[in-house]
Formats: structure tokens, C-alpha cells, sequence
């Protein structure tokens, strides 16, 4: 059996330098952008002792020999967002974090077990102030890679072109046919048969033990990604409550959340939020999620209580995640993530 080449060859490595050096002039470029706006770049520590509180993001494991003869369970952090707001509520007003995050169980062209996370945060701002970082970041990322267009596969996007701005709702009506917000309560409970009677009527499968997310989830996937971010990008925003759950609640309707997702070529680039300043409210929703995750996978990761507790001296806040390396992979129109990543980790597939 033949093998493909490893990254590492020189004739492969010689064909991969043009695309990760235009990834060296981005993160260059995108340094500049946040240092000219006061921002104050920070290192998160990978080490946490919590990896985050999402039902289905799964983490990598380690232990902590200490010194004493004890032992502590420690993970590889999904993401940078427990510290980064910790430094919030530590007096920061604008930061951003550029570095590499890591998610176990998730490989694909757009999905590797370690990447590289840009996420900033705007102390007292609004989320719609991350929109327009979006807009500018996007036509920055262009400029530096000298192109006019995005794209991925067969989908191509105009980064200096104006977002589209599409709530999940009239996504939801517009690419599915469903009535979304009619199955959510005003508190935000969500009406689980009413959604998978939804699924039924445009011919997508359910299962008995489908949750509501799970439907939902199967909407938004089969229906609505496909179609959002071609020809410019498209700003998905005001998720419902049970969809966000770091976020806060919207002023303007109680059933959806301050929570906006970016897409560009069909491909999901960054996830915002207004942030949740409530530890009471966040270690419920917490506690829901990992209910979720022991129901499904039969375990749970615990709470940082660090976190929770530096919640409440967080000010009001806005703060977004970003794959960096996929907006490269739109930038230099590359195939897949291995591609705009420097030292890929190996398959080890047979």
C-alpha cells in the first residue's frame, strides 16, 4: 500500500511554504490591526481545570503529578475564553489572544485537533461593535493576501463587500420553511415536538431520542449553513436562549440571545457573544450542558469555579472567537486545514 508524502518531504514542504508564509504576513498584519486600537495581547495558559462547559465540544485529558504526591485532572483548553474573561474582571478593557486551542474527536477538511483560536474581547461594548471588527478584519485578511475574493470548494465571497445581517429566525424561514421561534417560550423553554414535526414536513430524519439542540442542530447543518457567507459574508445573530449558552439575554426579545456567528463561503469563521455576567445564570446553564454531555457520552467535566467566581466582578463585555486558520484557508483559497498549518499533527491512520 502507498502512502502520500509527509508534510515534513521537502518537495511537499517546498509546495506548502508560498500559503504558510502568507499565514505568517496575516497574523503579522492582524497584530498591527488589534495594537493600533489599544488592544493588549495576552497568552492563556493551555492547562486548565476546566476545558469549557459545552455538551458536545470534547477535550484532551493530562494529569498534574504534584509535588506532595497528589494528583490533579487537568485539560488542554478549547478555548481561551475562561482566562480572557478572568483578565476582564482583573481590570482589562481590550485584549485579544492569538495562539492554539485544542478539541479532541474533530478531523476534516474544516476541523483539526489543534488550531489556531484569535478571540477579543471589547469591555463595555456591545456585540455590534465584533461586527464591524468583523467587516474590517475580513477586507485586512484580503488586502494582506492580495486577493478580491474568498473561497472555498465551489462557494466564493466578496471580503470587502458589506455583511449580510439574517437572524436565526428568518434563516430558518427562509432556507427551511420553519416557524422557529413559535416552539420557544417567552422564558426560552423550546417545544422539542413541535420542532421534529417541523423536520418532518421538509423531509429531514428524527430519532426518538433526538433532544430539541439535536433538531435544531440538523436544521441548521443540512439547511441553513450551505447558504449563508456566498458572495459576501452573512452575520447569523440572535440565536435562541438555548443555543447560547455563554451569552446573555436579548433586551429586545427574552426568547433569543445576544449571539452572532460569521460565515463567509459557506464556512463558519467566528462565534460572538454579549457576554453572560451572571454566575448564577451561567452555572445553571452550565450544569445543563454537562447533564447533556453525561446523558450522551457518559461523563462530565467539571466547573471552573475560579471562573464563577471572577464572573461577578466581570464588567458588561463583548467577545468573539475566530478560527484564524480558516479565514487563511479562505484567503489563499486552500482545500483543506492541513494546508495553512505549519507542523500538521499526524493522522496516524493505517
Amino acid at each position: 500500500m502507498s502512502h502520500a508524502s509527509p508534510w515534513w518531504a521537502p518537495h511537499v514542504h517546498a509546495d506548502r511554504r508560498p500559503r504558510l508564509l502568507l499565514r505568517n504576513r496575516l497574523t503579522a498584519a492582524f497584530r498591527v490591526w488589534f495594537d493600533a486600537r489599544d488592544f493588549v495581547e495576552v497568552e492563556a495558559a493551555a492547562l486548565q481545570v476546566s476545558p469549557g462547559n459545552e455538551a458536545h465540544l470534547a477535550a484532551f485529558e493530562t494529569t498534574e503529578h504534584r509535588s506532595d504526591g497528589t494528583r490533579q485532572p487537568l485539560y488542554l483548553h478549547t478555548s481561551p475564553e475562561f482566562a480572557c474573561k478572568k483578565l476582564l474582571a482583573a481590570g482589562e478593557t481590550r485584549l485579544f489572544s492569538l495562539g492554539p486551542v485544542y478539541r479532541n474527536g474533530e478531523r476534516s477538511a474544516l476541523h483539526h485537533p489543534s488550531f489556531t483560536m484569535l478571540e477579543w474581547y471589547r469591555a463595555g461594548e456591545t456585540y455590534k461593535s465584533l461586527m464591524a471588527d468583523c467587516a474590517a478584519l475580513l477586507a485586512l485578511a484580503a488586502e494582506t493576501a492580495g486577493t478580491r475574493r474568498f473561497s472555498f470548494r465551489d462557494r466564493q465571497a466578496d471580503p470587502f463587500a458589506e455583511a449580510q445581517r439574517l437572524s436565526v429566525a428568518e434563516a430558518f424561514e427562509r432556507f427551511a420553511g420553519i416557524d422557529l421561534l413559535a416552539g420557544v417560550s417567552a422564558a426560552g423553554e423550546t417545544d422539542r415536538d413541535r420542532l421534529e414535526a417541523d423536520l418532518r414536513v421538509i423531509g429531514l430524519r428524527t430519532a426518538p431520542d433526538d433532544t430539541w439542540a439535536d433538531l435544531f442542530s440538523r436544521v441548521l447543518t443540512e439547511k441553513v449553513e450551505p447558504n449563508l457567507g456566498i458572495g459576501r459574508a452573512t452575520i447569523l445573530h440572535e440565536y435562541p436562549i438555548a443555543e447560547a449558552a455563554l451569552a446573555r439575554r436579548s433586551a429586545r426579545d427574552g426568547r433569543v440571545a445576544e449571539r452572532f456567528e460569521l460565515y463567509c463561503c459557506g464556512v463558519e469563521l467566528a462565534n460572538a457573544f454579549g457576554e453572560l455576567t451572571d454566575p448564577a445564570e451561567q452555572r445553571r446553564r452550565f450544569e445543563a450542558e454537562m447533564n447533556e454531555r453525561e446523558r450522551v457520552y457518559g461523563e462530565r467535566y467539571p466547573l471552573d469555579e475560579d471562573f464563577l467566581r471572577a464572573l461577578g466582578a466581570m464588567p458588561e463585555a463583548s467577545g468573539i472567537a475566530l478560527g484564524f486558520d480558516r479565514l487563511a484557508m479562505l484567503a489563499v483559497g486552500a482545500r483543506r486545514i492541513e494546508d495553512v498549518l505549519w507542523t500538521p499533527v499526524a493522522d496516524g491512520a493505517p
